[in-house]
C-alpha cells in the first residue's frame, strides 16, 4: 500500500529528532505536494468517465486554494 501524505510527514518528522524550522517547512511543502499529487491522480481515476466537466488541477484549485 502507498503511503499517504501524513504518513510520510510523520516518517520524515520522527526520524529526524533535530529538526530545524526550515527543515520543518520544507518537510511540510514536501507533504502538501505530496497530497496535491495523490488528489490529483485519484480524480483524474474516479471523475474521468462520470461526465465531469473540470480537469483535475481545476478541482483541486477550486477545492483546496
Amino acid at each position: 500500500m502507498k503511503q499517504t501524505a501524513v504518513e510520510w510527514l510523520v516518517e520524515q518528522l520522527e526520524n529526524h529528532n533535530g529538526v530545524t524550522r526550515a527543515g520543518f517547512e520544507k518537510c511540510i511543502q514536501d507533504a502538501k505536494e505530496i497530497e496535491r499529487t495523490q488528489i490529483v491522480k485519484a480524480y483524474d481515476k474516479g471523475e474521468f468517465n462520470s461526465g465531469c466537466n473540470e480537469t483535475s488541477e481545476q478541482y483541486y484549485v477550486k477545492t483546496y486554494k
